[in-house]
């Protein structure tokens, strides 16, 4: 968000979830989600990344880049036998260009591929501004791109690709004209992506995602997270995606989340053969951020 927005939502807030700006009292949105890009968990946001430094716009430092944050993210998908542990960071150029980078790291000792590496390298550029043009409906909007690489032996075993690029067009708003404060985001990803990315990459679909959280107490945010599944070519379609989620913002720099999550049937492809509606189980999640 630009500096007007940021005041505006401290001021809606209190203490504030979104757009983490100096002198706000705890941390808040975008976290750096699975991928490393400044969102939630799945689903990037059309926020940017990084709180300013000290001085606000009297440090002209701030004009060029913001301070970083790092996310950590570790999903337990524990009827798949999966453990996936995520790291990413990201900062912002220029009060509008995010810069993010990712690393994640997949056990999946039952199926063969006993540890994964995946690599993702995004950028995010806001073309709108939350409440633009002196109204208070306008959402932020961005549009963004991750280039991401597998290193999964599942790759030549299917006959797809180890790397694709995802792009992405979103749009996220905080209303505050509600009892209490909701965020609402929606945007359209075009991804070829096979699990995440994670097993591969083949041919390109267009599908949505949404975000939606709630605040029922200053520090706290409490939403639900939804990715449609993208149909990629050689019949095989990726699962839809949710997870319901708690984040707890506990002093300016530091965000504790926990959630579940559903990606679908297991055993679908490993023991049935079928590439529909590709999934890998359900789990626990957990993430811890800081914002600098």
């Amino acid at each position: 968000m630009n500096n007007i927005s940021s005041k505006l939502v401290r001021s809606a807030l209190s203490l504030s979830i979104a757009a983490a700006a100096a002198g706000a009292a705890y941390g808040g949105v975008p976290l750096n989600n699975l991928q490393g890009a400044g969102g939630i968990a799945f689903n990037p946001l059309a926020y940017t990344a990084g709180q300013p430094w000290e001085g606000g716009e009297s440090n002209d430092l701030n004009k060029v880049v913001s301070k970083p944050q790092v996310g950590a993210w570790y999903v337990n998908l524990n009827e798949s036998k999966i453990n996936w542990g995520a790291f990413g960071a990201a900062f912002t150029l220029a009060e509008r260009l995010e810069v993010s980078a990712g690393y994640e790291l997949v056990n999946a000792r039952k199926y063969g591929d006993r540890s994964i590496n995946k690599y993702n390298l995004g950028a995010k550029l806001r073309l709108l501004d939350e409440n633009a043009f002196d109204t208070s409906f306008v959402p932020a909007v961005a549009v963004g791109g991750i280039y991401k690489y597998t290193d999964s032996r599942t790759v030549d075993a299917l006959g797809l690709d180890n790397d694709g690029f995802d792009a992405y067009v979103v749009a996220s708003k905080l209303i505050t004209q509600t009892p209490i404060p909701v965020l609402v985001s929606a945007g359209l990803l075009y991804t070829d992506e096979v699990v995440n990315g994670v097993v591969g990459h083949n041919d390109y679909d267009l599908v949505a995602f949404a975000n939606l959280d709630v605040l029922p107490a200053e520090n706290i945010a409490v939403g639900v997270e939804y990715k449609q599944g993208a149909r990629v070519g050689d019949g095989i379609r990726n699962h839809d995606y949710w997870n319901g989620h708690i984040a707890w913002f506990v002093n300016p720099n530091l965000t504790l989340v926990a959630a579940y999550v559903e990606t679908g049937d297991k055993d679908r492809f490993y023991q049935h053969g079928s590439t529909k509606n590709l999934g890998v189980g359900s789990g626990l999640v957990f993430s811890v951020q800081y914002q600098f």
